[in-house]
């Protein structure tokens, strides 16, 4: 069964960078991968996504600017690099892969795997 793992949570101060990557055990016929963020006392939200194909890159309006996601295929890989990292990033970051169409890409129901999450945490 294929499995997600994500590495590279932390603490950090503000304005700092973190990457994060989420590697799949194995090969997967699902054909986008993205990044969503909870955190406490809040509903899942959209961070980015991506095909595995490169396309449909996605981002939330609040990491713009700041957040880059890219894919290795080679490593069966996700990376998430955050830059100037504000204190409302912190939250648990879980990487999902799924065959969501593209209006679903957004959104939680449109990926069927999960990772366990990874803590990022900035400080003030």
């Amino acid at each position: 069964q294929v499995q997600l793992v994500e590495s590279g949570g932390g603490v950090v101060q503000a304005g700092g960078s973190l990457r994060l990557s989420c590697a799949a055990s194995e090969r997967t016929s699902r054909n986008a991968m993205g990044w969503f963020r909870q955190a406490p006392g809040k509903e899942r939200e959209f961070v980015s996504s991506i095909r595995w194909s490169g396309g449909n890159i996605l981002y939330s309006d609040s990491v713009k600017g700041r957040f880059t996601i890219s894919r290795d295929g080679a490593k069966n890989a996700v990376i998430l690099q955050m830059n100037s990292l504000k204190p409302e990033d912190t939250a648990v970051y879980y990487c999902a892969a799924g065959r969501p169409i593209l209006s679903t890409m957004r959104e939680p129901r449109g990926y069927d795997l999960w990772g366990q999450g990874t803590q990022v945490t900035v400080s003030s």
